[in-house]
């Protein structure tokens, strides 16, 4: 039986997106949330903001949950993040051992995923978290571009 997605938490990622999105960044947002549903943190890019390549929404709100947490590990609780995570940002949710990866539009460029090196089928991955992409595909598709859109 696959698992329902909150609608709820995407919501919320797509708000830390479009915040993001406001701030100049690239808009896309993240949320962890426990096996109960308690959002644990919440992030959106913040790589110009912090001059940090390393300041995608999934990494600042995995850091912020550990944080939370006092522990390394995240086992049992789910991430929404509004585009397909990246290579760097998969590890790190494999790292972090994520139950489940839930995303918005999936990303043939960047993605490490669906696309890409595909992270989570890789050998030399120790954790998959179970994965469900599309939720809320269209207006996190939107919003990346509109945002592109602008800036040319």
């Amino acid at each position: 039986m696959t698992p329902r997605p909150s609608r709820n938490h995407m919501l919320a990622a797509l708000a830390e997106a479009e915040a993001a999105g406001a701030r100049g960044e690239v808009p896309i947002g993240a949320v962890v949330v426990t096996s109960d549903g308690e959002v644990l943190a919440r992030g959106g890019n913040r790589t110009r903001e912090l001059n940090d390549p390393t300041a995608h929404a999934e990494m600042l709100a995995i850091r912020e949950a550990c944080a939370a947490q006092q522990s390394e590990r995240l086992a049992g609780a789910d991430l929404y993040v509004t585009l397909e995570p990246c290579p760097m940002c998969a590890a790190a949710i494999s790292f972090a051992r994520i139950r489940r990866l839930y995303f918005g539009a999936s990303d043939p460029k960047g993605g490490g995923v669906e696309n890409g090196p595909r992270i989570f089928s890789q050998p030399s991955c120790h954790h998959a978290p179970e994965v469900y992409g599309g939720i809320e595909e269209t207006r996190s598709a939107r919003l990346l571009q509109e945002f592109f859109a602008r800036r040319r």
